[in-house]
């Protein structure tokens, strides 16, 4: 098999000596399991070793793999200059990995590249390894702003790529669990970073590469995870090989969590296809939501599907309840597709006859007119998740302290320029945040004068 060797490791930087300057010490268990990973590594000689990372350049839509023969970098921005190296990219499997990309629809290339020096999350794992072994060609992939599950399609591009070659091949899957475990760490302390390590570090050392697919979008930011998405294209290129899973160690007493872990691969196995597992899964969830939905969410969906297939809008039902037709508000849709936002557009006031033809308007304009996202394209329809808030009339507020971001929105208003903020919104926790996001959505600096208006909506999801 040419993939030999699959591990997990964190990368931060004062493990390298030179830069912790003796704070290395407090993760010494981290440090002997680099070192064993780094040793076997040795043992395996891969031609090439294929890292993703979390720190290279970043796109909302693009998956880069970083082009070009070589590249170097540096420990310098941590205080450690002298700490350099240099490697050779393997552009052969680069650029046979992006043509597998773009065959299922997967954008991924090496357009794009802003800065060719290596990052940190590359260089700690390299340099251990290049301690012991250095007689590899590297390719270097960073993350994307794309869904988890269209980043375990990519690690399936991946293992693609790897059987189509007749080298030996590693993957390294670069990444720290959460940044806020401690009070006094640099990040601060969040309920959900104990518990985002826990589950990640016990999914780790089941082999358990399902979980990583499953967590919540919203816990996932509250916890200030950095490897999740690195960790998803590794389980990626396993899909369908059975592992043998070894958590090596996992630490953090700097308020980040440290885990090492290593999978040796011991054949196929069907039962591990779990893209196949986490669309079934979803699917179920969908028709679920489907069944038990209300008229003003089944309107929204019937909206939309009935545009993206036609083209034509969808003619209202003379059977529709009076709440529908016979009161006319401003009213938003949202949509989500795998726990994130799909498309969201509204109207603070109404604009046509009744809430029917508002919730009409607004769910085509949602999925084809939400300038922030792509159209929304046929297969994708049955994998949205609708929810309608239809907006009670707004009132002007003269202080914050008449906010609050679970009861009320907010519009705030200057010569022209509006923006608005639905009530009750996953992250938005406090009224500062609130209106510090309605103001940038309008283009107001918080140093301008401003109105502000509050508003109660009804939710239907």
């Amino acid at each position: 098999m040419p993939l030999v060797g699959v591990f997990i490791v964190p990368h931060p930087p004062l493990i390298v000596p030179e830069v912790g300057k003796g704070e290395e010490k407090k993760i010494q268990k981290t440090t002997d399991s680099y070192e064993e990973i780094a040793h076997r590594i040795a043992l395996l000689k891969p031609d090439t070793i294929i890292l993703t990372t979390p720190h290279s350049i970043t796109y909302s839509d693009y998956l880069h793999i970083s082009p070009g023969t070589k590249a170097e970098g540096s420990f310098h921005d941590f205080g450690a200059p002298l700490v350099k190296m240099e490697v050779k990219y393997d552009s052969e499997f680069a650029n046979k990995l992006e043509e597998i990309c773009s065959h299922v629809g997967i954008r991924a290339g090496n357009l794009g590249e802003r800065n060719k020096n290596l990052d940190h999350a590359t260089m700690v794992p390299l340099y251990f390894i290049n301690k012991h072994y250095t007689d590899y060609r590297l390719v270097r992939i960073s993350l994307s702003g794309l869904s988890p599950l269209v980043h375990y399609q990519f690690g399936k591009c991946i293992n693609e790529t790897i059987n189509q070659m007749s080298k030996r091949y590693v993957i390294i899957a670069s990444g720290d669990l959460s940044h806020k475990l401690k009070k006094d760490g640099p990040y601060g302390l969040s309920e959900e970073g104990p518990i985002f390590d826990h589950e990640v570090t016990q999914a780790i050392a089941k082999g358990d590469f399902l979980r990583f697919l499953t967590f919540d979008e919203a816990f996932c930011d509250a916890a200030a995870e950095c490897g999740l998405r690195s960790f998803i294209i590794m389980a990626g290129a396993l899909d369908g090989l059975a592992v043998k899973p070894e958590l090596l160690s996992y630490e953090g007493p700097f308020g980040v969590g440290y885990a090492v872990a290593a999978f040796e691969i011991l054949g196929e196995d069907s039962s591990r296809h779990f893209e196949e597992t986490y669309l079934a899964q979803e699917k179920y969830k969908l028709e679920l939501l489907k069944s038990n939905e209300d008229h003003y969410v089944r309107l929204a969906r019937l909206s939309l599907e009935h545009y993206v297939t036609t083209g034509s809008l969808l003619r209202r039902s003379l059977d529709l309840s009076g709440d529908l037709t016979g009161q006319k508000a401003g009213v938003f849709v949202s949509l989500k597709m795998e726990g994130r936002l799909r498309g969201c557009i509204g109207t603070t006031v109404p604009t046509t006859e009744c809430v029917a033809d508002e919730i009409i308007q607004n769910a085509i304009s949602a999925g084809t007119g939400d300038p922030r996202f792509e159209p929304v394209a046929i297969y994708e329809l049955p994998r949205l998740v609708y929810s309608v808030d239809v907006l009670r009339e707004a009132e002007p507020i003269s202080s914050m302290d008449e906010l609050d971001p679970i009861r009320y929105g907010v519009i705030v208003r200057n010569k022209g320029r509006s923006g608005l903020l639905l009530p009750n919104l996953e992250g938005i926790d406090s009224v500062f945040q609130q209106v510090a996001i309605a103001l940038k959505k309008a283009g107001i600096s918080p140093n301008e004068p401003y109105k502000m208006e509050r508003f109660e909506v009804i939710r239907h999801k």
